[in-house]
């Protein structure tokens, strides 16, 4: 059913891309991307080869001019597991709708909490083994949200996400209903940094999947070298433990090439260093090649992956 369901929304959505509306603000948009690797992973002291897929998505999105002054927005996107064995492979991402003006922009839906937005591009190895979120808590995504974002203030931007006790990721212990979660951050410049040559983030997370949350973000860029900082604390609302890490990031072009390096530290959960590069085979296509090694203190655990991939937007 859900095949199904995934193959006529693409479907009209392709036909609805072709044809211009008169009164729609920006045509409706088919977007994703592909991003598969060949990989050898060690894990629990044993080793498999697979073909995976690394949060390979597909998604519309679109706008809509109510009046001079306000948009009407909105987002589906599912993610699309390649090396899955279960055909139904589909799993929701961010699908939200909202209204946008002069006030800002505010939705409601599934959506990533403003805390997770806030780290921008700092994480070089986004989606892959060397995740920032195999050691930081925080990297929440989660279903009964309504967020706001203010209007830009020169290059400053606020946001907050409001969270639900009724999602059920707010349950926390042996509660049997959830709390309501807040999710904030105050962003300057542009996570791209292609608009402005430092990007830079404070954020707090209260009662948000069971933790609370700190995290400060920088990343700067000089000539082609990309350097990245984050430190965050997190405290486990059910047992009151506290725990601080830090992320160190950096990223180098030649050309066409980009070498990148990380290593993301949290106490009382373990460490993780990365090394990659990429190579462009044009604006939408890239090559490239990681090595992550991810160490946990619980168990005296050390994993390793290393793999090779493609990766297609469109």
């Amino acid at each position: 059913m859900m095949n199904v369901f995934c193959k006529t929304l693409l479907a009209s959505a392709m036909a609805a891309s072709l044809v211009s509306s008169a009164y729609a603000a920006d045509p409706l948009q088919v977007y994703g991307k592909l991003n598969v690797t060949a990989q050898s992973n060690d894990v629990n002291d044993e080793t498999e080869t697979t073909i995976q897929s690394n949060a390979s998505r597909f998604g519309v999105t679109g706008e809509f001019e109510l009046s001079k002054s306000l948009e009407a927005f909105y987002t589906i996107e599912y993610e699309v597991n390649t090396g899955d064995d279960d055909k139904e492979n589909f799993l929701a991402r961010n699908q939200f709708v909202g209204l946008k003006g002069n006030f800002g922009a505010v939705s409601v839906g599934r959506n990533d909490t403003i805390l997770k937005v806030s780290q921008g591009k700092v994480d070089q190895f986004n989606d892959l083994s060397g995740d920032v979120k195999n050691m930081f808590k925080g990297e929440n995504r989660m279903a009964q949200t309504a967020t706001y974002y203010t209007p830009m203030f020169g290059d400053f931007q606020a946001g907050v996400t409001y969270v639900a006790s009724g999602d059920s990721d707010q349950v926390v212990g042996d509660n049997t209903t959830g709390e309501d979660g807040v999710s904030m951050a105050v962003m300057y410049g542009d996570a791209g940094l292609k608009s402005t040559p430092i990007y830079a983030a404070i954020a707090y997370d209260s009662k948000v999947k069971g933790y609370d949350t700190a995290r400060a973000t920088v990343q700067g860029k000089v000539a082609g070298l990309v350097i990245g900082g984050m430190y965050q604390q997190q405290e486990a609302i059910d047992s009151g433990v506290t725990d601080n890490g830090f992320l160190l990031s950096t990223a180098y072009d030649i050309n066409d090439a980009t070498l990148k390096a990380q290593y993301v530290d949290m106490e009382n959960k373990g460490d993780s260093w990365s090394v990659g590069a990429d190579y462009k085979l044009g604006k939408p296509t890239k090559l490239f090649a990681f090595y992550t090694a991810n160490s946990f203190d619980s168990n005296d655990q050390d994993d390793s992956y290393v793999g090779i991939g493609i990766e297609h937007k469109f």
